[in-house]
């Protein structure tokens, strides 16, 4: 029905938020940087706690990816059990959970403690993250004041993405490797005493019981997924990860039929038929894949290659952080004025330039300014993804469904991430492994070859044990090459973002600017 002509009905008008709305978007942002920081401290602490505990290679690889494992398989699950259960009660249940297993991670004596504690830590994060997006979603009525806050919680991950390396790389140069963990500790206690008072409950009145079937077939697809891809990722194509794959897909065609036959499914696959409901979570997929295979190499880049310490690593990722920053907080002011697809696309022109600066980084110092300045430019241009590919992912669902969306957001969001580690990783692998055989110094021997074609660090850890003179032209070698498989990572996530750009136009281009009523 049109209503063009029609006068606005002020009284119809949403709800604008006032300060106790303000308030809880505060809190809810507490543990949203948390989630991202705690990425970043394990990363710094991996050496120390191999040494401290001494895990097998397979220990300590279970150790680092479990979280994002059970995280990225427990997103959906954990969003329609809020939707059921309540917002707040599931964000509380999720912040006590954060804190009992960072007290268990922070004090594991054996890789096992570890790896039990870390998965806590995963599925907590995951009732976590999907809580608050709905409770933004139900604080903030008005489409423009949601975008608003919405650009706020992109940019405290932001935030956590800076804070977790430099706090990290403190703490370990004045206690044990557990304490990285104990971070968690106070920032989810001022979240358990706070949200009561600030935070309303909200579920979804007419949602059914639970049903954990389910929940299993999800879980039966999701991470064998997600196994494979990280297993791409680190080991290249193998026949195993065809039959994961196999696996993946027939649990999900189960999971699907069920959805179809419950009055009160997990997944409510209903949503995918909006347009900008499904738009919304192809972009977040591609453009997060775009952001990963290079944001996941510049930390090794700064390390191996710039030869950095960990603390001066984090601090030239600040320049990504504040790109991302402004990219957030510039996004609603642009995103009253012109489409999602307009603003999404003319950020991801800006990231190709990034990509671009990224692709011609050396191997001498001006390689240092070359990545932090293409990381900062990347990341400015896909922040819009990021806070607007959530905002029409939850802005395109009906407020009971906003848990699921939230959660079916994040889950595009996170698989993007581990995807463009496997597909434009797996470039810069293959670009490296290539590159040093055919830069392979003499005298060199095949099996410390093919150890130093694992990774650049492998390759720096071989070269130590090597006479001097042999050892340098390992290093020199192992440099050159992983920046070549660097420029091809990089070139692969400009190409990526190009394919991103089109299905924003393509997929969004009907999408009114944020705050007006859809046109479709």
């Amino acid at each position: 029905m049109a209503t063009t002509h029609v006068p606005k009905d002020t009284s119809a008008a949403p709800a604008r938020a006032g300060f106790r709305q303000w308030a809880g978007l505060a809190v809810l942002l507490l543990p949203v940087a948390l989630m991202t920081a705690d990425l970043g401290v394990l990363w710094l602490a991996t050496p120390y706690l191999a040494a401290d505990l001494r895990p097998s290679g397979s220990e300590l690889l279970w150790a680092t990816d479990i979280y994002g494992f059970m995280t990225c398989g427990f997103l959906v699950v954990m969003g329609s059990l809020g939707d059921r259960i309540g917002r707040r009660r599931l964000l509380l249940a999720g912040s006590a959970g954060v804190i009992v297993a960072s007290l268990f991670a922070a004090y594991a004596t054996t890789p096992a403690m570890l790896i039990a504690a870390r998965a806590v830590l995963g599925v907590a994060g995951a009732a976590v993250l999907p809580s608050t997006l709905a409770l933004i979603s139900h604080l903030f009525a008005d489409p423009r004041q949601r975008a608003t806050a919405i650009a706020m919680w992109v940019t405290a991950l932001s935030a956590g993405i800076a804070v977790g390396p430099i706090a990290g790389g403190v703490l370990l140069e004045s206690f044990w490797w557990g304490s990285v963990f104990l971070m968690g500790v106070p920032v989810m206690a001022v979240t358990v005493v706070a949200a009561p008072l600030v935070l309303p409950e909200y579920r979804d009145p007419a949602a059914g019981r639970m049903d954990w079937v389910s929940a299993a077939l999800f879980l039966g697809a999701v991470l064998p997924l997600v196994h494979a891809v990280k297993d791409l990722a680190e080991h290249g194509p193998r026949g195993q990860q065809a039959l994961t794959l196999g696996l993946a897909a027939g649990v999900g065609v189960l999971f699907l039929r069920r959805q179809r036959r419950l009055e009160s499914p997990l997944l409510d696959l209903r949503l995918f038929g909006h347009r900008g409901f499904t738009g919304a979570l192809l972009v977040l997929l591609f453009g997060m894949m775009a952001l990963n295979g290079v944001e996941y190499l510049v930390p090794q880049y700064l390390l191996a290659v710039s030869g950095l310490t960990p603390l001066a690593a984090g601090l030239w990722l600040l320049p990504g952080t504040v790109g991302l920053v402004v990219g957030s907080q510039v996004t609603a002011p642009l995103a009253r004025r012109h489409r999602p697809a307009y603003v999404i696309t003319g950020g991801l022109a800006v990231a190709l330039a990034g990509f671009v600066v990224t692709a011609r980084a050396g191997t001498g110092s001006g390689g240092t300014w070359a990545v932090s300045l293409g990381l900062a430019v990347v990341m400015l241009g896909i922040a819009p993804i990021s806070v607007l590919g959530t905002a029409l992912a939850v802005g395109a669902a009906p407020a009971h469904k906003a848990g699921s969306a939230a959660a079916t957001g994040q889950t595009a969001y996170d698989l993007g991430l581990a995807l463009g580690i496997a597909v434009t990783g797996s470039v810069g692998v293959a670009v490296y492994r290539d590159r040093l055989a055919g830069l392979r110094p003499a005298g060199l021997s095949g099996d410390a070859l093919h150890t130093a074609q694992d990774t650049v660090g492998a390759a720096l850890d071989t070269a130590r044990a090597l006479p001097p003179g042999l050892a340098d032209r390992l290093a020199s070698a192992a440099r050159e090459a992983f920046t070549a498989g660097f420029h091809a990572t990089a070139w692969a996530s400009a190409a990526l973002a190009v394919v991103t750009a089109g299905l924003a136009l393509i997929l969004l281009r009907r999408v009114p600017p944020v705050g007006r009523e859809d046109t479709e």
